[in-house]
Formats: C-alpha cells, structure tokens, sequence
C-alpha cells in the first residue's frame, strides 16, 4: 500500500480506489442503511446516476431517524469531493476531515471515477499497490 507520508509527487488518480461500489439514483435511505449493515468497514456510500454523474454520498450518521423510503439522494451531501488531478496530499487531507475517512473523486463531467480512502490505523491509502 502506498503510505500517505509517500503522497508526494503523486496525484489523487494515483492513490484512488478505482473499483467501488455505486448505489443508484432509485436508492432509498432504507437501501443504504441495507448497504451500511453488510459490512462494518463500509464508511461511505456512493450515489450516481446511470450515466455515471455524482448525486451525493452518505455516511451512517445521515441514516439516523427519517423516513426509510425516501430517497438517499436526498439526504446525501454533495461535497467534499476531489479531482483525480489533484495532488494526492490534497485527497489525503480533505479524507482526514471527515468522519469516514474517504472522498468521492469527480472529474470535469461530474462523474464518480473514484474513491480515494485512508486505512483505520491512518497510514495508507486504501486499495493502492506501491510502486
């Protein structure tokens, strides 16, 4: 894995999951909270159009109280996001400010290409390969 203290020189496309999971635009809060409770290590839940194009993303703490039907999109937050462009260090100290330690990766179009997360112990970015 690469180390976050080895950003340097690299940009978020670099350090970015590149294979995630997407909740569609239908999504209710019903179907995150489904999402959420088949793993402990899910920290966000993306949403995205069928063309691809960022709605939002949700953690658990915007699935408490509410109604289960309506729709995720509507309680998800747009932003923080990042470009794949942007330096990793960037990425990586925009996940550190937030509870799930991830951030959603949009291009110029608005489409999610990718997630970029930081592991539990805060030493590595997620799903990366050094060198």
């Amino acid at each position: 894995m690469i180390k976050i203290g080895e950003a340097g020189g690299l940009t978020v496309e670099a350090v970015m999951h590149a294979q995630f999971t997407v909740l569609p635009a239908t999504a209710t809060v019903a179907e995150v909270r489904d999402y959420f409770a088949l793993s402990s290590h899910r920290r966000l839940a993306v949403v995205a159009d069928d063309d691809g194009v960022y709605l939002g993303a949700l953690t658990r703490a915007h699935l408490t109280g509410g109604d289960p039907a309506r729709p995720a999109a509507e309680v998800a937050d747009l932003g923080p996001t990042v470009s794949p462009g942007a330096p990793a260090e960037t990425g990586r100290d925009l996940a550190l400010l937030t509870d799930s330690r991830r951030i959603p990766v949009i291009d110029d179009d608005g489409r999610l290409v990718g997630i970029l997360a930081v592991t539990n112990d805060l030493q590595c970015f997620c799903g990366t390969t050094a060198g």
